[in-house]
């Protein structure tokens, strides 16, 4: 079974050499590293074309946002799984790919997730918020839970089904996405309780208040647009981000 990594990038020149060193530590021989980027214009694909030999694909061009980027790189992907390990990110240890590739022997299983932490932008040694998960479940989903979507593998034609991510969203498409596939009979995900995925803060959905508003807004709609949650949404709504209090210590 192959694993395909799906990194978007865009000026991002300080972070992606680590993000590139820690797909090429995995273990797990059956694997290909697609990297979309966006027309960098800071030294990015100069340290991509540095590490040309590694990726199975390397594509630079201008996109509509990382949701167009990462649907670039699932019509790229030749993988039976399909994953996405972002710019800023880095595997947990090396045998992260191994460990998600065991679950998928099962071959009910359509989706495998793990635990997340946040760390310091300068210092990955230092957690700022960890984030873990716990199994998926119908009642689950309609309160606001969702797996941490940078440790999320699921097979690839699930994301055909449900025609990749929805560009209208510039933050969010990622909760709609989740929504859509563990929304569906029959989608069964495995969860591995430990950490997959170190995740730099700063993030897209994190960086600012009018970053967390526009997501807010998002998250609801992507809850209207599916019909999922308790009292029409506004239960997931509410509970989806008082559960992150407690994962900040």
């Amino acid at each position: 079974m192959k694993i395909s990594v799906i990194t978007a990038t865009w000026n991002c020149t300080h972070t992606v050499a680590d993000c590139l060193a820690s797909v090429a530590a995995q273990t797990y021989p059956h694997r290909e590293h697609v990297v979309v980027d966006g027309a960098s214009t800071d030294g990015t694909l100069d340290v991509l074309q540095a590490h040309r030999a590694q990726l199975a694909v390397l594509q630079s061009e201008p996109d509509r946002g990382i949701y167009d980027a990462l649907n670039k790189g699932i019509a790229l992907a030749c993988g039976d799984v399909l994953g996405f390990l972002h710019a800023d990110d880095l595997y947990a240890h090396p045998d992260v790919l191994a460990r998600v590739a065991a679950a998928f022997e099962d071959p009910a299983v359509c989706a495998v997730y793990g635990d997340l932490q946040y760390v310091r932008q300068r210092d990955t040694s230092q957690v700022v918020r960890h984030w873990r998960s716990s199994p998926a479940s119908s009642a689950r989903l309609a309160w606001g839970w969702m797996p941490p979507h940078p440790t999320l593998y699921v097979r690839r034609q699930w994301y055909e089904r449900i025609g990749g991510f929805d560009t209208r969203y510039r933050i969010a498409a990622d909760y709609l996405s989740i929504l859509q596939l563990f929304s569906q009979a029959g989608f069964k995900a495995a969860y591995l309780p430990e950490v997959l995925v170190t995740m730099r803060l700063g993030g897209a959905s994190n960086r600012s208040l009018n970053a967390i508003v526009r997501k807010t807004r998002e998250d609801w709609q992507a809850l209207r647009q599916t019909g999922v949650g308790a009292f029409g949404g506004v239960g997931a709504l509410v509970w989806k981000n008082l559960s992150k209090l407690g994962q900040f210590g």
